[in-house]
């Protein structure tokens, strides 16, 4: 019995918990980008934001001027010094915002804001620190692009994206700023929700032409893709679930192999119910992260383990150290 106790312990990973952190505030927050292992920025409710360069030892704690009826549901860090903030909420009620500083925070400067109505940020991506990509709700059934090319400075439309025609009801959930991806130079994906949504748009061509592909992942109303993540071109994930009922059990993950041209749902997803951020180790583990905990796969998403219940909304990865952030204040910090 010893024996095969003391197997068991030298076969079974043990995985670090969570580090929670000490913020100063009770924000919630859904957006989190880390430069490193050291430097990472958040974005919150109440026009707050956080940063901190000494990976969490001290955090700075603040508020972007005029910004105090922002909810910053995303956020793209570029350097120690230079961050990108987006605003979700209405762009009649003057949410629909974008903020940059090159100064660690001290000063912010409104890059970008439209009153469009119908138009709604749900997230933003960069491929390198001068070109990025944003989009927003649905206005007149299709996504609201835009595009930087020179790191958030200034943003301009994607003019007549084609392809981009979305179902009636169908949306994107601003949940964590984890529904768009991108990789290489061109390459992006976004993930759809509400009715007749649980579907990924892919572009190679930065955003003007675009094709869609159903994940099989259960969408309605409060129901679809959350999260999406790319390790190359032609492999990513789709996560989800029902916020409505975030610990409902469900299919919550799917996988391509061919760049979201095609989806296959995994049947032995994770435990617990809705995912939102997703993120991929250097050492090869997928690691997700929802209102219904935080869970890991060794072996490209084919099998999952439950790590703990804590409760997070977006997620951001250097190496193999991730953070995390939720509501009320909660941000964490995990090495794998």
């Amino acid at each position: 019995m010893r024996l095969t106790l003391l197997l068991l312990l030298l076969t079974t990973p043990v995985w670090a918990q969570w580090t929670l952190q000490t913020v100063g505030t009770t924000a919630s927050f859904r957006a989190v980008s880390a430069v490193s292992e050291r430097v990472v920025w958040v974005g919150g409710s109440g026009g707050t934001f956080l940063r901190t360069t000494d990976g969490g030892q001290t955090w700075q704690t603040g508020r972007v001027p005029g910004a105090e009826t922002c909810d910053f549901r995303d956020v793209q860090a570029i350097d120690a010094q230079t961050a990108v903030l987006m605003s979700a909420g209405p762009a009649e009620q003057g949410q629909a915002r974008f903020y940059r500083t090159t100064d660690g925070g001290q000063t912010w400067t409104l890059t970008y804001q439209t009153n469009q109505p119908g138009v709604f940020f749900d997230g933003m991506a960069f491929w390198n620190n001068k070109q990025g990509i944003a989009f927003s709700d649905p206005v007149a059934g299709k996504y609201v692009l835009l595009k930087t090319n020179n790191g958030g400075q200034s943003w301009q439309p994607i003019t007549a994206p084609q392809g981009m025609t979305v179902h009636g009801g169908e949306a994107a959930f601003a949940a964590s700023g984890s529904s768009i991806a991108v990789h290489g130079s061109r390459h992006v994906w976004i993930g759809s929700g509400g009715v007749g949504g649980g579907r990924v748009f892919r572009s190679t061509d930065g955003g003007q032409s675009w094709a869609v592909a159903a994940t099989g992942l259960p969408a309605d109303s409060s129901k679809g893709v959350f999260g999406v993540y790319f390790k190359n071109p032609r492999e990513g994930i789709a996560v989800g679930g029902d916020y409505r009922n975030e610990k409902k059990p469900g299919l919550n993950v799917a996988l391509t192999r061919d760049g979201g041209q095609t989806w296959a749902v995994a049947s032995t997803g994770p435990e617990g119910g809705l995912k939102e951020g997703v993120s991929r180790l250097t050492n090869g583990h997928w690691v997700l992260v929802g209102p219904s905990g935080t869970s890991l796969s060794t072996d490209e998403g084919k099998t999952w383990q439950l790590l703990d219940t804590e409760a997070f909304h977006a997620l951001s990865c250097q190496g193999n150290t991730c953070w995390a952030v939720g509501a009320k204040g909660r941000v964490g910090r995990r090495t794998f």
